[in-house]
């Protein structure tokens, strides 16, 4: 399974006409998962609750609610039901109306909170009864506190969600993911970008923060998702042969242009994680998903004259802070 090397409908839009989503694009998890239809039939079941029992806040929410619903799977209540269905729908509430806007602030991955309760939270009962065992009945039973303590441990490394400090420094665009470069491609002629270009591949390992963020100020114009196998993120050809999400993006910012992004799963992450709507504006070092457990992100730049790389194959990088490359500006234009 390979990637199309031709533009397609979508990647001709004009620049002012982002194109729509493609019909495989079903919510901003589209390959699925057990945790999702978990959390989504938790969903349903909330719903009916507040539609029940608290018809004043529905009111509420629905009075204080902004944009329209037109595309979405299920009822928007409140912002909790965007979580799944963000990029389908233009509705949001403006922060200061959205009661659950605390969970920004809680150094995880939203996205990942479900998987963080419905998998860590037996792991964590489990440990502590293996330590109430072991200090009440045999030590032995710290061998099973390590069994279940270490994936515990490793599921919340995994899905953390540190603050970066993002540079502002003019023509500069930084990673969009956490990990190493372990490629750099230079190609002759990319459709999307319209002439060379240069590939930058960054493998990420379990142990990196897979939180995805925007390379430079820039909206989405093209989205292109493609199911497929889930090789070693680390192997070349899982580029075309995984799962993987590729988002063209035009920069507004200087040196303005076009540039791309591709989301891959891995043999361990299957999970890519996309709330961007098509044309909305991003800032540099914006969050806009994840890939959920290692996996591998390409940036792929205009190569001209004017760009500098600013890393290396081996290069260990960080999304939102660790710069990629730069542009030399001249004046108001490049």
């Amino acid at each position: 399974m390979t990637a199309p090397s031709v533009p397609t409908v979508q990647e001709k839009a004009g620049p002012n006409l982002p194109a729509p989503l493609p019909s495989e694009i079903t919510s901003v998890q589209p390959g699925g998962g057990w945790c999702v239809q978990i959390e989504m039939a938790w969903g349903r079941l909330r719903r009916w609750y507040l539609k029940r029992f608290r018809p004043g806040y529905v009111r509420r929410m629905a009075e204080l609610r902004r944009g329209s619903t037109d595309g979405a799977p299920h009822e928007i209540l409140d912002p909790r039901d965007l979580k799944y269905c963000r990029n389908l729908v233009q509705c949001d509430w403006a922060p200061e109306d959205d009661p659950f806007r605390w969970r920004e602030r809680v150094p995880f991955a939203r996205w990942g909170l479900a998987e963080l309760v419905l998998m860590g939270g037996p792991l964590a009962l489990l440990t502590a009864l293996g330590v109430f065992l072991a200090l009440w009945q045999s030590a032995w039973w710290w061998l099973a506190v390590v069994g279940t303590g270490s994936p515990l441990a490793l599921l919340v490394w995994f899905f953390r969600d540190p603050p970066r400090r993002v540079p502002q420094e003019p023509g500069l665009w930084v990673s969009p993911a956490d990990g190493k470069v372990v490629e750099i491609a230079r190609l002759e002629h990319d459709p999307f970008l319209g002439g060379p270009a240069v590939r930058v591949s960054i493998f990420l390992s379990i142990f990196n923060v897979h939180v995805n963020r925007a390379p430079c100020a820039a909206r989405p114009v093209v989205f292109r998702y493609q199911r497929g196998d889930f090789l070693n993120a680390m192997r070349p050809e899982s580029a075309q042969r995984n799962e993987n999400l590729w988002i063209g993006l035009e920069a507004t910012e200087p040196p303005y242009g076009r540039l791309a992004l591709r989301v891959i799963a891995g043999a361990i992450a299957r999970r890519i994680v996309c709330v961007l709507r098509p044309g909305e504006e991003l800032c540099r070092g914006q969050k806009f998903g994840m890939i959920k457990l290692g996996s591998r992100t390409e940036l792929i730049l205009p190569d001209r004259e004017d760009l500098e790389l600013l890393v290396q194959v081996g290069s260990k990088v960080r999304a939102g802070s660790s710069p990629i490359a730069r542009w030399q500006l001249k004046g108001e234009g490049l």
